[in-house]
């Protein structure tokens, strides 16, 4: 089930990992490296026929946090990449930064991430002007990143992570 139909989350932003398809990674190797952060709870974890990651669906708890992570290819990466391109035409950007963003725009496969807040049963449970803490969505984003040689995109700024 998607934490978009869970009442006690709420949608707040999304962010991609943008890579080649021929490096999306296993079922077991997702479940492995995100086992290995500790404090999440992993759900929903579904494969391909060939067990490569379809989707995912991952909660932290201790930073009312959850993710609803899916495998995306085809025309929408293809889209993303050419508005990318128009984004970026033009910038400088720095030597390390500058191979993560021509491997970004030569990917034809994604995984978005689509961050949650964990809110309880209901927006009162939530304190006012509680700002909801990213730790623990860019630490799976640099796993998903590194195993599938990948980059994070973070696009309401338009930044490589």
């Amino acid at each position: 089930m998607s934490l978009f139909a869970d009442s006690r989350y709420q949608w707040r932003e999304t962010y991609f990992v943008l890579f080649d398809r021929q490096h999306r990674p296993a079922v077991a190797a997702v479940q492995k490296s995100l086992s290995e952060l500790g404090k999440l709870e992993i759900q929903e974890l579904q494969g391909d026929e060939g067990e490569l990651l379809e989707s995912v669906t991952v909660l932290s708890h201790a930073d009312a946090a959850g993710m609803d992570i899916t495998f995306v290819s085809g025309d929408e990466v293809k889209e993303q990449i050419a508005e990318l391109k128009k984004e970026w035409k033009g910038q400088k950007f720095p030597p390390d930064e500058l191979a993560k963003v021509q491997r970004a725009l030569a990917a034809n496969a994604r995984f978005d991430i689509y961050h949650f807040e964990e809110i309880g049963d209901s927006f009162l449970d939530n304190e006012e002007g509680e700002i909801l803490d990213p730790a623990t969505l860019l630490l799976v984003l640099a796993r998903l990143a590194r195993l599938c040689h990948g980059v994070g995109i973070d696009p309401q700024a338009g930044a490589v992570l």
